[in-house]
C-alpha cells in the first residue's frame, strides 16, 4: 500500500522542492526505464505541485463497451483508474497527469467476456526548464502479486537538469546485485519545429548461474504542438533494443517463468489531435506498434472524429465516428462505430449507436436523463446477431458513497444485474465521517458545521450533508494549489443560517484538512430588548449565543432581528467593547409567543422564564 508521509503524519512538502516522500509499496514510473512495482522507500520531485498550465501531459483512454462494463486500468498490477461505464463508446480523460509508462487497460463485460489492451502515455521524457532539477530516487525490492518481494535489492535514480533554455540532460541508473541498467540522454527544445530528445540505455542480467545477457536500447521521441491550427503531435517513439537487452519487467519475468522470451524489439507511438474549430471538429488518433524477437507483434489504433452542430432548432447535436484495431497476444479485434446524441430538453440525450466490431453489426437507441448533481439513468435497447439486447444504467453520487445498479439482457445469451458501491471513512482528530470517493487515499478536506447534522457543503461537484456530529468530508479537493469549499445556502433549512460559509485550502497530495463553518440554528424573529427602567440597549449593540456566535443587532427602540433561537438559550448583549448584559429565551416558546417576544437584558444570569 502507497503510504504518502506527507498524508499520515502532516508533514507538508516545501513547494520549492516540490518533492514527495513515499514508504511501502508502490510503482517505479519512470520515462526512462519502464515500470515496475515495488516496496521500499521512493523521493521523487513531483510535477503536481506547479501550477496546472505547467504540468505534463495526461493519457487518453478510448473504446466501446458491448454491455454495461467496467473499466480498469493499470499498471504492472497496480490498480490506477476504475470506473464503471454504460454501453456504447466511451472516453477516459481525467488520468492524473503524473501517471508516466505503458498502461494495461481491461474492460470486464457483462456477460463475462474481457477486452485487454495496452496504451503508452507517449510523452518526451524529462524535458526541463532552465536551471531546475527533476529527479527520482527509489530504493528497494521488487514485489510480485499477493504483495512476495522478491530479489535483486536495488537503487534507483532518475535526474533531468534544464541547462539552458532550449537543452535539458537526463539519465538514471538501477543498480542491483543480478540486474544493472544505466542510461542517459539529451533533449532540445527547436522551438518552432517542436521539441525532441534521444536517450540510450544498457542493460545487464544474470539471468542465472551460467546466464548473464548485456544489451542496448535507444529511443528517439518528438513532440510539436502547432498553436495557429490548434493541433498537437506527439511521436513517443521510435524505440530500438537489442535482442539481449532488458529492462527490470523483463529480467523479474525471466526469473519467476524460467523463460528468455518476450524480448521488445522496435517500438512506435504515435498521438495527433487536431480542433477544427471552424467546424466545431474534433479529430484524435492513436497509434502503438509493438514488435518482439521471439513473437508475433501486437498493435493499437484508435482514430477519432467527433463534431457537435446545430441544425433546424436543435441545438448542440454530437456526431462522433471512431475505427479501432487492437492485436494483442493472441486476439485480433477491429471494427468502429458511429454515434448520434440528441439534446432532449435541458437535462435528457437521446442518442444513437451503430458498432462494427469483427464483422458483426450492433446498433441500439438510448435516453440518457440526468435527474439532478446527485442522480442520473441510462436505457438503451438495440439488436445485435445474437437477438435483441436491452441494457440500464443507474447511477447516484450518494453523501456516504457513489452508487451504481445495472441491468442487461442478450437474447439467447444472458441476462445480468449488477450492484457496486464504492466509498470510504476519514477519522481525525477533529473527528470523521463516511464519505465517497474520488480516488482512493485522494486528498480530502473534513468541515465542521459546528454540530449541526444534514447542512449541505459542496466542494465542486455534488453537495453532500453533515452526519449527527456535524462533520462531513468532501472529496473533490485539488492537491498543491487554494481550494474552496462551502455551504449550499439555497438548501439551508429555514432555522438554519451560515455567517461564514466558504472556506478555502491549499493541500499537499493526499492530506486530510479541516475547516469550520460559523453556523447558527434555531427559529429566527424580530424581538424586543429592554432593559431596567424602560430603558433599551444602544443602537447597534450586539447579540450573541453561547458559542459567542453572532445572532443579531439592535436597532432602534431596542428592536433586533434575531436569528439562531433556540428555548432556554441565554443570549449576551455587548456595547462599548463588554458584555452589559443577558437575555434568556423560554423554555416553552409557541409560534404566537415568538411572533411578539420581548426579552429583558439582565446584568447577571437568569432562570428560564
Amino acid at each position: 500500500m502507497r503510504r504518502s508521509w506527507s498524508r499520515y503524519y502532516g508533514w507538508r512538502a516545501i513547494p520549492s522542492l516540490r518533492a514527495r516522500l513515499t514508504l511501502g509499496e508502490d510503482n517505479l514510473d519512470s520515462a526512462i526505464f519502464d515500470s515496475f512495482r515495488f516496496t521500499g522507500l521512493s523521493l521523487n520531485s513531483d510535477d503536481s505541485m506547479l501550477p496546472p498550465g505547467l504540468r505534463g501531459y495526461a493519457a487518453e483512454v478510448t473504446g466501446v463497451a458491448r454491455s454495461n462494463a467496467r473499466v480498469i486500468i493499470s499498471q504492472q498490477d497496480r490498480v490506477l483508474y476504475e470506473t464503471q461505464v454504460p454501453a456504447g463508446p466511451f472516453r477516459i480523460q481525467d488520468l492524473s497527469d503524473a501517471v508516466a509508462g505503458k498502461l494495461d487497460v481491461r474492460i470486464e463485460e457483462q456477460d463475462g467476456n474481457i477486452q485487454r489492451f495496452q496504451i503508452d502515455t507517449a510523452t518526451v521524457p524529462y524535458l526541463t526548464r532552465p536551471g531546475m532539477v527533476r529527479y527520482k530516487l527509489a530504493a528497494g525490492k521488487p514485489s510480485l502479486t499477493a504483495h512476495r518481494l522478491t530479489d535483486p535489492l536495488f537503487a534507483s535514480t532518475e535526474f533531468s537538469w534544464g541547462i539552458s533554455n532550449s537543452w535539458s540532460a537526463y539519465g538514471g541508473s538501477i543498480l542491483g546485485e543480478e540486474y544493472q541498467a544505466v542510461s542517459a540522454g539529451i533533449g532540445r527544445d527547436l522551438f518552432i519545429l517542436g521539441a525532441v530528445s534521444v536517450d540510450g540505455t544498457v542493460s545487464r542480467a544474470d539471468v542465472s548461474d551460467d546466464i548473464s545477457l548485456s544489451g542496448e536500447s535507444l529511443r528517439l521521441s518528438y513532440a510539436k504542438r502547432f498553436e495557429s491550427i490548434s493541433s498537437q503531435l506527439t511521436f513517443a517513439g521510435y524505440r530500438f533494443s537489442e535482442r539481449n537487452f532488458m529492462t527490470m519487467s523483463d529480467y523479474l519475468l525471466a526469473k519467476q517463468d524460467n523463460s528468455l522470451s518476450r524480448h521488445g524489439k522496435q517500438l512506435y507511438t504515435l498521438t495527433f489531435r487536431q480542433q477544427f474549430t471552424r467546424w466545431q471538429l474534433d479529430a484524435y488518433l492513436n497509434y502503438s506498434h509493438q514488435s518482439y524477437w521471439d513473437r508475433p507483434h501486437s498493435e493499437r489504433y484508435d482514430l477519432t472524429l467527433a463534431r457537435m452542430f446545430d441544425l433546424a432548432g436543435w441545438k448542440n447535436i454530437n456526431v462522433s465516428l471512431a475505427g479501432f484495431r487492437n492485436k494483442f497476444s493472441d486476439r485480433d479485434d477491429k471494427g468502429g462505430w458511429i454515434a448520434f446524441a440528441l439534446p432532449w430538453g435541458t437535462q435528457s440525450t437521446l442518442s444513437y449507436n451503430l458498432s462494427l466490431n469483427n464483422q458483426q453489426l450492433e446498433q441500439s437507441v438510448g435516453y440518457f436523463r440526468n435527474i439532478d448533481e446527485q442522480h442520473n439513468y441510462q436505457l438503451s435497447a438495440g439488436t445485435t446477431p445474437q437477438g435483441g439486447a436491452f441494457s440500464g444504467f443507474y447511477n447516484h453520487a450518494g453523501e456516504s458513497a457513489q452508487l451504481s445498479a445495472s441491468a442487461g439482457y442478450q437474447q439467447g445469451q444472458y441476462s445480468s444485474i449488477g450492484l457496486s458501491a464504492q466509498g470510504g471513512a476519514t477519522l481525525t482528530p477533529e473527528g470523521g465521517a463516511v464519505h465517497r470517493v474520488s480516488a482512493s487515499g485522494g486528498t480530502r478536506l473534513l468541515v465542521d458545521v459546528d454540530g449541526l447534522a444534514d447542512v449541505p457543503v459542496r466542494g465542486y461537484g455534488s453537495p453532500v450533508k453533515s452526519n449527527v456530529f456535524g462533520k462531513a468530508v468532501i472529496t473533490d479537493m485539488h492537491s498543491y494549489y487554494p481550494s474552496r469549499a462551502r455551504i449550499d445556502v439555497e438548501r439551508l433549512s429555514d432555522d438554519i443560517e451560515a455567517t461564514r460559509s466558504v472556506v478555502q485550502a491549499t493541500l499537499t497530495e493526499g492530506a486530510i484538512g479541516y475547516r469550520k463553518f460559523n453556523v447558527t440554528a434555531g427559529k429566527k424573529a424580530m424581538v424586543s430588548i429592554h432593559l431596567d427602567k424602560e430603558q433599551v440597549p444602544p443602537f447597534g449593540a450586539l447579540l450573541r449565543n453561547e458559542k459567542m456566535q453572532q445572532t443579531g443587532m439592535v436597532s432602534d427602540e431596542g428592536s433586533a432581528w434575531l436569528s439562531g433561537i433556540r428555548p432556554g438559550e441565554r443570549m449576551s448583549v455587548e456595547w462599548d467593547n463588554s458584555v452589559q448584559c443577558y437575555v434568556q429565551i423560554p423554555v416553552s416558546l409557541s409560534e404566537p409567543q415568538l411572533a411578539a417576544l420581548s426579552l429583558p437584558c439582565r446584568n447577571r444570569s437568569v432562570g428560564a422564564e
